[in-house]
């Protein structure tokens, strides 16, 4: 198993949100992770990266318990792109790319270019431009290509979708279906089931706990009423629609 993360129980000062997550992702899997606003997903994440500490549970990557500062976690080939990009927008792209590589200083930037630009051609001629000139769709795609610069084992990306047209989301879910052939595994975290359609398994996430798992394809047909009546509410199915 890639990553393992059984009973996780994480928060902030006194106030705990993750009250007993199970979730895990085997070698070139794409999971993602559904749950509705303050189900506790980004609280998730930031626990498996290392920038909250767990209080209880174990988290394990690649059959060995996961623990130290973020730095280490990184080292071992995990990488996380966090909610609402994380983009340093007075910089160029170039300069954001670079800094995906800031846990591996041992590793050339230049050897790292080709590979990353083939995937994302869009951001080749704008690598001298600062990164807050990119529209949405180039923003994601260079915190896409930041995190994967360093070549993980896997990418934990939280809310891919989030403000992005659905043309320019099944643009981005292609690219990472792509990027999983070439080798990397992927942990998404949305409030959006159109994840399903590039998922292999899915959990859901409810009030801090892992309520609901399943494969994607049996979520996305015979058990999407279950799912919306777990996390969407009868007002979201419409616009949440799978079909």
């Amino acid at each position: 198993m890639l990553l393992s993360v059984d009973g996780l129980e994480a928060g902030y000062g006194r106030a705990r949100v993750l009250r007993g997550v199970h979730i895990a992702v085997r070698e070139g899997e794409i999971v993602c992770v559904l749950g509705a606003n303050g189900a506790g997903k980004t609280t998730m994440l930031r626990t498996i990266s290392g920038v909250l500490t767990a209080w209880k549970g174990t988290i394990q990557f690649l059959g060995e318990p996961l623990t130290g500062p973020i730095e280490g976690r990184a080292r071992k080939g995990l990488g996380h792109v966090p909610e609402g990009r994380g983009i340093f927008a007075s910089l160029t792209v170039e300069e954001n790319l670079v800094l995906g590589l800031s846990a591996h200083r041992d590793r050339s930037p230049v050897a790292a270019w080709p590979h990353i630009l083939d995937v994302f051609p869009a951001l080749r001629p704008r690598l001298k431009l600062r990164a807050g000139t990119l529209s949405g769709g180039q923003q994601q795609m260079l915190s896409l290509a930041r995190g994967l610069v360093a070549q993980p084992r896997l990418l934990m990306v939280d809310e891919l979708s989030l403000g992005l047209a659905p043309v320019i989301v099944e643009d981005l879910y292609s690219l990472i279906s792509k990027v999983r052939e070439a080798g990397t595994s992927f942990l998404l975290v949305e409030q959006s089931a159109g994840v399903l359609s590039i998922a292999d398994r899915a959990f859901v996430l409810s009030h801090g706990e892992t309520v609901l798992e399943d494969d994607a394809r049996n979520l996305r047909s015979t058990s999407f009423g279950k799912l919306a009546r777990v996390y969407l509410g009868s007002g979201a199915v419409a616009a949440n629609s799978l079909d």
